[in-house]
């Protein structure tokens, strides 16, 4: 219930982006925002709480607002959820936003895991690969694991592309076996 209930807010969000043509900021924005109410205990609990007037959640708002510089569709999206009691959904809202908005832009996010830290050159040359590979643009995150031997795993979605040296090493290992 409420996956839906996230989704249907996420959805709206997106529709106010893309109508506006400033996605890229309405997603930062709200990523700015989730994350300091993440940080915040005293601003969740303020807001969460029922015992507060909306006029006194929404003059902090504004405040906040103002203060991190949002856009109006961002500030606007959290009054609204105030207004209707969903924060503690907002978590789980901004991740529905995120996977809508990439759905519609055509973007996939990758999570890219190699053995040593790539140059420059690598990670754009991996990312252009990948696009080529999954028809969409690629946004992609980078970490090292030093326990890989080389190569790299990539993530999109579901979908694991294992290009490790152990893997390379278990596929010859199979190879061999089956001769």
């Amino acid at each position: 219930m409420n996956g839906m209930v996230a989704s249907r807010y996420a959805t709206a969000l997106v529709e106010v982006a893309l109508e506006h043509k400033n996605a890229g900021q309405v997603k930062s924005d709200l990523a700015a925002f989730v994350e300091a109410f993440g940080i915040s205990a005293d601003l969740r609990i303020f807001l969460e709480n029922p015992a507060a007037s909306v006029e006194e959640k929404h003059a902090v708002i504004e405040k906040i607002a103002a203060k991190m510089q949002l856009g109006q569709a961002v500030r606007n999206f959290v009054l609204l959820l105030v207004d209707h009691e969903r924060m503690e959904m907002l978590a789980e809202i901004q991740d529905a936003f995120r996977n809508e908005l990439n759905e519609r832009q055509g973007i996939a996010e990758a999570e890219i895991t190699s053995a040593h830290e790539l140059t420059a050159a690598e990670r754009k040359e991996l990312v252009s690969v990948m696009e080529r590979r999954t028809g969409k643009k690629i946004e992609a995150r980078f970490s090292e694991d030093k326990s890989l031997l080389g190569g790299a795993v990539v993530r999109v979605g579901s979908t694991i592309y294992d290009g490790t040296v152990r893997e390379q090493l278990a596929r010859m290992q199979e190879l061999l076996e089956a001769e």
